[in-house]
C-alpha cells in the first residue's frame, strides 16, 4: 500500500482528494462501494480456492490435503489473476479514508469554533 496522499500515477495530490490508480474505475468513497469491492475480491479468492480444491479432489487427493494445497497455490495466483479487483479495492479504501479524514477535520474545526465552509460532502 502507498502512503496516504500519494497516487499511483506519480502526480501530487492533496491529502483530502482521493485519487484512483491509473486504469481503475473512480472510487466512490461510499460505504456500499467499499463493501461491494471487499465482497467481490473475497468472493473471487474463495471461488478460486474452491475450484482448485475440486480439481485436486477429482484427481484423487484427500479433501484436507487438497484444501491445503489449494490455499497455498491460490495465494500467489490470486495476486496475479485478480489485480483489477485488488486495485479497485485499494481505491475504495483510499476514498473511504479520505472521506473519514475530511469529516474528522471538519468536526475538529467545528469543535475549535473555526468557520467551516460547507463544501461538497
Amino acid at each position: 500500500m502507498e502512503p496516504a496522499g500519494s497516487s499511483s500515477a506519480g502526480t501530487p495530490s492533496s491529502p483530502d482528494t482521493p485519487v484512483a490508480p491509473a486504469g481503475s474505475p473512480a472510487a466512490s468513497g461510499r460505504r456500499g462501494g467499499l463493501a461491494l469491492a471487499i465482497a467481490a475480491y473475497v468472493g473471487a479468492r474463495v471461488l478460486l480456492v474452491a475450484v482448485i480444491t475440486g480439481v485436486l479432489v477429482l484427481v484423487g487427493l484427500p479433501l484436507l490435503l487438497a484444501l491445503i494445497v489449494a490455499l497455498i497455490v491460490a495465494l500467489p495466483l490470486s495476486l496475479i489473476a485478480f489485480r483489477p479487483l485488488r486495485t479497485r479495492l485499494n481505491a475504495e479504501i483510499e476514498a473511504a479514508t479520505a472521506t473519514r479524514r475530511a469529516q474528522r477535520d471538519r468536526l475538529r474545526a467545528e469543535l475549535r469554533g473555526d468557520e467551516v465552509s460547507d463544501g461538497p460532502r
